[in-house]
């Protein structure tokens, strides 16, 4: 299973451990993205930021469009089809099913994280909330998906 994370709340006021597990985990600035496999330590850096960054449970189809879109090479550089071939891939759902099945973004050259728009439409709810009390923060299940697509 793999997590999608962005941070969406800054840098000012944040406390040493918090910071220290948004560094380890690649979400350094505002609207920043990052994918993580499904492992305790994971998780347990997730839930220790959850009040600066929202995550959940993403899905081939976005994880295919993030890549194409927002995903990097090493030296900033776009992905493009030539850059595929290059990996021994034929399109990015087959770069996703890979990330899918285990390997890492850095195993084909590509940056570990994605710089994100800010949503379309804005935020619904407060970035200052959590998602269950009408707000924009922690933990969202399926429906960071959507807030994905949204910021492509």
């Amino acid at each position: 299973m793999v997590y999608f994370a962005v941070r969406i709340r800054g840098q000012v006021g944040v406390r040493p451990g918090i910071k220290k597990a948004l560094d380890l985990s690649g979400l350094r600035r505002k609207h920043t993205a990052v994918v993580f496999q499904e492992t305790s330590s994971n998780l347990g850096m997730l839930r220790k930021a959850k009040d600066f960054i929202t995550f959940g449970i993403g899905d081939k189809e976005t994880l295919a469009a993030l890549i194409e879109k927002r995903g990097r090479l090493e030296g900033d550089k776009r992905i493009d089809k030539a850059a595929l071939k290059g990996m021994k891939l034929k399109d990015f759902a087959e770069l996703a099913d890979k990330i899918f099945s285990g390997a890492k973004l850095r195993d084909y050259g590509v940056k570990p994280f994605f710089r994100l728009h800010p949503p379309k439409g804005g935020f619904k709810g407060s970035i200052k909330r959590a998602v269950t009390n009408k707000g924009e923060l922690g933990d969202r299940g399926e429906g960071i998906n959507l807030l994905f697509k949204r910021m492509i």
